[in-house]
């Protein structure tokens, strides 16, 4: 920044009001790369450009990319909280903290109004009347914890809806092992099987306990009933819900519902990490890994926490912060749970005592992942640097997109991109591109046309390697769709062995041999295997609703359009099978007369 930018941007800040507001601070391009806000706008705006010297490295490392700055006044400090909330959103600026690809937290839902009651995984929490458990950190977890229900209970795990089919088809292995109570054939009736649910129900909460103890008591009645085969059931049962309990670090007293986040910051990255208590159990954890100069002062913090805990819908009663957080960040943090969110809850820093332990345990843990992305981070760039020299690369490639085609035949050509930042995969930007102007099974054209497509979305930035699942020929074609576009990105081939594994890489004349290079070879066979992966399940997905729609078009009035509404609507032909004619009536542009053949076409296959 320059003395007269500096000068000026001085100027410009103390003209602002003392009163709340948002500031966008801007580089010279006019992008977006800090959202901040405050309750007084010139106090704070100005002291980015005063006494620059006592500025942290990070601070320092935003002000000297800005060129100019934005803002907009508010009420109150708390609408200027949710205000930068929206804004960060928005603009996903540089220098603030977010959370990665919007991700939507997992669930499991239970509805025990039904009267045979089905725990399901979702990532969407209705407002149905069903009960929902979580969130959860990652799917894994919940689908972890969801197994140890249907085990512990006794509850189905199949695909079959109860009372529909009770009956219909022979119990499986799970009734054979003990593991179902077997509602589908009536060894269990509904009241029954709705109390094994709501057993369920208590332990998702955290009542582990309570649940315990319940079916100690009914093993023990059991046993002195010499009924010794529900005893033994009982007995299993207590056995799994132990060892989901030994899984579980025990932290407090058992009526302690409370999360407790830690930060851990260095040149090479910043974590935070939250611990979930429930029952005086660490129940799961989340540790999310930013670059360092994206937390530069605890109300970026605070800002990321808001969007954290509106994602995950669910506030405990308290919250530890294991950092410190100056009085005004915690006011506006407790107003905005209060208002935003309708929760009333306990916010602090403990300095002393088992709370203040907890918090440095969870720092610890920030810590340690710190330490693990450090290493996989030196290990990354050690093999970009190794492959950039291997291909005599002018830079060390940071962005890396790969590419595949995938068919079966003619029909539902699908070219799929995937890509790779500094080594590690980066799902939000694969992109499947459904092949329309090439004739024929033709892999050089329907390449050429999905380049030819991505290089359109000028939004997103250019990688700086192309990696193509194809030899010379894929790479001369794309090659000169570059030269004729004016674009220059380096495009390289990854060949295959007999074996249909990675075998070297190649450019249109020759090849280079990467058998030697061991972690540019895993490296490269990974990025392979996944290009491949994600193209050919594309491909599969859209033969599938192809296949799909066009049994449904074999139906009297029903056309693609009908069709694709249909299945968009139901998601399975197997529940549009089973849909009655109201049901039927709901979907766009299905009328009365659709309806009843739709109905009569699907009884007719029954026949």
């Amino acid at each position: 920044m320059n003395d007269e930018t500096l000068t000026r941007l001085r100027e410009k800040a103390a003209s602002l009001p003392l009163t709340p507001g948002v500031y966008l601070m801007k580089d010279k391009s006019g992008r977006v790369i800090y959202v901040g806000k405050s309750k007084a706008m010139k106090n704070r705006v100005s002291s980015y450009f005063n006494d620059m010297d006592g500025h942290t490295a990070k601070t320092s490392a935003m002000v000297n990319m800005v060129s100019d700055f934005d803002y907009m006044l508010t009420d109150t400090n708390m609408e200027a909280l949710a205000l930068e909330n929206r804004l960060i959103k928005l603009y996903k600026p540089k220098f603030n903290i977010k959370l990665k690809d919007d991700k939507s937290y997992p669930y499991l839902r239970l509805d025990l109004n039904a009267e045979y009651p089905r725990l399901t995984f979702t990532r969407r929490r209705g407002d149905d009347g069903a009960k929902y458990f979580g969130p959860f950190s990652g799917a894994a977890t919940a689908i972890s914890l969801m197994k140890t229900a249907q085990k512990a209970f006794g509850l189905a795990v199949c695909n079959r809806h109860f009372p529909r089919d009770i009956g219909r088809e022979r119990p499986c292995i799970y009734k054979q092992i003990g593991q179902c109570s077997a509602p589908c054939d009536n060894s269990i009736g509904a009241k029954e099987y709705s109390e094994l649910n709501k057993k369920a129900a208590a332990f998702l909460r955290g009542s582990l306990g309570e649940v315990k103890r319940e079916l100690e008591e009914k093993m023990n009645a059991a046993a002195e009933a010499l009924n010794f085969e529900a005893a033994a059931k009982y007995r299993d049962r207590i056995r799994v819900l132990e060892a989901c309990r030994q899984r579980q670090k025990i932290v407090g007293s058992p009526d302690e519902e409370r999360d407790v986040v830690a930060l851990y910051s260095d040149d090479v990255c910043s974590v935070i990490s939250v611990f979930f208590i429930r029952e005086g159990s660490v129940t799961d954890n989340e540790s999310m890994i930013f670059s360092p100069e994206q937390i530069t002062e605890s109300s970026d913090i605070i800002a990321f926490l808001c969007d954290f805990y509106i994602k995950r819908e669910f506030i405990p009663p308290e919250i530890l912060l294991g950092f410190d957080v100056s009085d005004e960040d915690m006011e506006d943090l407790r107003g905005f749970f209060e208002n935003e969110c309708h929760a009333r809850v306990r916010v602090r820093c403990p300095e002393r005592g088992d709370a203040h332990k907890l918090c440095e345990m969870v720092r610890e843990n920030a810590a340690e992942a710190a330490r693990r992305y450090a290493e996989n981070a030196v290990k990354q760039n050690e093999t970009m640097i190794r492959l950039a020299q291997l291909l005599k690369l002018e830079v060390v490639p940071e962005l890396i997109e790969a590419y595949d085609i995938s068919n079966i035949g003619s029909d539902n050509i699908t070219a799929g991109k995937i890509a790779a930042e500094n080594g590690k995969f980066l799902k939000s930007a694969y992109r499947t591109y459904r092949i329309k102007g090439t004739e024929g099974q033709d892999d050089y054209a329907s390449m050429r046309e999905a380049v030819s497509r991505r290089l359109k979305h000028t939004d997103d930035r250019y990688p700086d390697l192309i990696l193509l699942d194809g030899g010379k020929g894929h790479v001369s074609v794309i090659r000169r769709l570059l030269e004729e576009e004016g674009v220059e990105i380096p495009v390289f081939g990854m060949v295959k062995d007999s074996f249909h594994k990675t075998r070297a890489l190649t450019d249109d004349s020759s090849e280079i041999s990467i058998a030697k290079e061991r972690d540019v070879f895993i490296f490269c066979y990974k990025l392979q295997e996944e290009v491949h992966r994600y193209t050919v399940g594309r491909m599969h997905n859209a033969k599938r609703k192809s296949v799909k729609r066009s049994s449904l078009t074999d139906i009297k009035g029903i056309g693609d359009a009908k069709a694709k509404a249909l299945l968009s609507h139901f998601k399975s032909v197997s529940a549009l099978r089973n849909a009655d004619k109201e049901e039927l009536m709901t979907v766009k542009g299905i009328n009365k007369t659709d309806a009843e053949l739709i109905l009569k076409h699907f009884m007719s296959e029954n026949k």
